[in-house]
Order: structure tokens, then sequence, then C-alpha cells
């Protein structure tokens, strides 16, 4: 049985102190083939988990993350940490994902920055870092590597696995490469295919670090990193991230620092000051290549490659499914999960679709923890109970949503 990553839970309500964990899989000769022709390994994944698996392995959850998220999903490192994990409203006693009763996972994903090989790793074959040597990869690799991790830990079938955004392709990608080992799919905020607007604005943030002077064609380890390049790429992004509403309330036109304009160029409007922040506080914790290999992983994303249509490539799954949407978001919205939804549905497959009035945007799925909370809860409950009032537990949820299969 595997190691669990939580040592206590001194607060009420947290998983409390955790460890990261490492392992190396792919060890050669048994290297991972990609999607794109080449083979990789070894791959060093960084992981942590949260709750106990039970004897029968049977309550296990892989909690897939966003673009910039990574493994630290709940729990802190140290008492002091000025921040928890980043789904920890969500993960934890008595929370949605009831570490009482499921084992949690969380992994970094495959061409990460934060302890999983990827072009920030040093290259066994030069004992430089990767950089842009790293091979392209896609969503189907990062699932690939982590059905591995999850073989490493002796289960051979997740209860459910789940993710918002990028995480949500991850969580899809699950349900069509490996049917047999996944039960049940929590897909949030997410979507089947890239869309042409969503390819955009990442080749934009991509082009942001290839015109910085750092970039140095990805080989700046050994100096300056392309900082600005990326700041500028996380600020791009982070407007997908938010609605309209959601930036009007929180900034309108409100100036930092005086009444009238200076009728300048330095930075006046709050929402300006508010993107450098987000900026500068990205750069501390991210890698430029990775975003470069990331968002090109996201544009590549197409469930319906090779197939008539979505609803074909969904045949594959044999799942239950909860897809829960939010009524701002932009990025990937409501009408994209519900292409899904309905392919599902057309296939017989056992759906719940829940579209959440919010007005957060795409970040909703970090910040609807309440209504998150009612569909997850309920959803988790049906699995382990079966179909019996399945329709009075999901939906009464706020927003619109239905329940078919």
């Amino acid at each position: 049985m595997p190691e669990t990553s939580q040592t206590n839970h001194p607060d009420e309500g947290s998983v409390g102190l955790v460890t990261p964990q490492q392992v190396t899989l792919f060890q050669p000769p048994n290297l991972l083939q990609l999607e794109g022709g080449e083979t990789l390994g070894p791959i060093t994944v960084q992981y942590e988990t949260y709750g106990k698996l039970n004897p029968a392995k049977d309550n296990a959850i892989f909690v897939c993350h966003a673009l910039s998220g990574d493994a630290h999903a709940a729990g802190k490192y140290t008492p002091d940490d000025p921040a928890p994990g980043w789904w920890d409203t969500m993960i934890g006693p008595g929370k949605a994902f009831d570490t009482r009763q499921y084992f949690l996972i969380c992994a970094n994903f495959l061409g990460g920055c934060k302890g999983t090989t990827g072009s920030t790793s040093i290259n066994p074959a030069t004992n430089r870092p990767y950089g842009t040597s790293f091979p392209l990869i896609t969503i189907r690799d990062m699932v690939a590597c982590h059905k591995a991790l999850v073989d490493h830990l002796g289960i051979t079938r997740l209860l459910a696995v789940t993710g918002g955004s990028m995480g949500g392709m991850q969580a899809m990608e699950w349900t069509v490469s490996y049917p047999d080992n996944v039960a049940a799919a929590i897909p949030i905020a997410t979507t089947y295919r890239m869309s042409a607007q969503g390819i955009a604005f990442n080749e934009v943030g991509r082009q942001a670090i290839f015109a910085d002077p750092h970039w140095n064609g990805g080989d700046y380890y050994d100096g300056p990193a392309p900082d600005s390049g990326l700041a500028l790429a996380r600020m791009i992004g982070h407007i997908t991230y938010l609605s309209e509403k959601s930036m009007h309330q929180k900034f309108g036109r409100t100036l930092r620092h005086r009444d009238t304009y200076a009728y300048n160029f330095e930075t006046e409007f709050q929402v300006e000051s508010y993107l450098h922040h987000q900026g500068k506080k990205f750069i501390q914790r991210f890698d430029a290549n990775t975003y470069l290999y990331i968002t090109k992983a996201m544009d590549y994303f197409d469930m319906t490659d090779g197939f008539p249509s979505l609803r074909a490539s969904l045949r594959r799954a044999t799942a239950k499914f909860l897809l829960i949407g939010f009524s701002s978001d932009w990025l990937f919205t409501p009408q994209q999960m519900k292409e899904i939804a309905n392919a599902l549905r057309n296939n017989g497959t056992d759906v719940t679709f829940f579209v959440i009035q919010s007005d957060y945007g795409h970040d909703a799925f970090l910040l609807e923890v309440d209504e998150l909370t009612k569909a997850i809860s309920s959803f988790l409950k049906y699995l382990r109970h079966g179909h019996q009032n399945r329709k009075s537990q999901t939906n009464h949820r706020a927003g619109s949503g239905y329940a078919a299969g």
C-alpha cells in the first residue's frame, strides 16, 4: 500500500502538513513512447497524496492540475507557509474530496517545472538542462505518464479522475486512453479541443517569450531568464481567466494614486497594476520554456482527431461523468462543455452536466467552492451508493443542468 505524503492535520478541515514525493519511471530500455514519435526516459514524477488508500484500493481519485499548477494541491509544507495547496478548499476532511473517505493523488505533469521531468531538467545525454531539446509533448503523453504513476502505486482502477481547465483535458483523456482504469470523471471548466481563439491567445503568449532578448533560443539557464516575456505571457493569459463583469466589479476604471489622469504611460489604472502584479508573481515560480511546451500541448488537444465526430471518439469511454461549466467562462465556454455532455448522452453514457451561475469567469473552478462542493459531493455519493435518488441529488444545484444515462 503506498505511503501517504500527508503527515498530520492540526486544523479541522485541513490535510495538515504534507511532503512531496518523487518516483522515477520509464527507465531504459522501457521508455515512454510519445505521441509525436520520440521516446523519453527516465522520467521523474513529483506527486503528493492525501487520505488513505483502503484495502480494496478502490477509493483513489486522481487530481489533474491546470497549466500553472503543480502537485501541491492541498495542505502546507511547513506550519508557517503563507498559503496552502492550490485546491485546499476542495481537498480535506469534510470537503468535496473528503480525505476521510478518499485517497487523493496529484502529480506534476510531464513537461512541468515543479519536480517532474521537463525542459528545466537535466538531459542525461548532455548533463545540461534540456531547454528546447526537450521533445514536444501532448495531453495524452502527460496522462500516459500519470497512468504509470498510478500503476506504480498499485492501483488498477481509479474511482474518479478530476481537474479544471487543462486539468479537465487530462481527465477527459484518461477516460478514452484508459477506459478500463477509470470508474468516473469530473472534468470542470474545460473543453474537448482547443478553440482557434484559445490557440490565438497561447500563440501571442509564446511570441512574447520569443521576443524577450534573454530567451536565447531556450538556452538561458546559465544566464538571465526571459522574465519580461514570461510575465507578459502571463498577463495575456490571465485576462482570459476573468470575466468582464468580474474585472469591472473588482477594478472598474479606478485609478491607483490620483483622481485625474497623468497623461503619460505610467501604470495608472488598478487593473493595469493587478496584471503587472500577476506577471511578477508568475516569474518567481514558473519557467518560460515550460510555458511554451505546455501551451503547445493544450493547442494540440483535440479528442475528435482521427474520429468522424466527438460522439465517435467518446464511444471509447465507459466512465460515469460529472461535467461542470460556469456561465461567465469565455475561455472554455458552457457551450463547449454542453457538446461533450450531448455526445456522451447520445452514446447512452451516464452523464450529469451543470452550468454554475458565476461572475468569476474561467477562474470560477478555483473560487466557486460551495457550489462545486455540493455537486461533487453528491456525485461521489452516487458513485458509492448507486443510482438511488440521483436526480434529487443533482438537479437542485445552482444554474442549469441535466442528468442522463
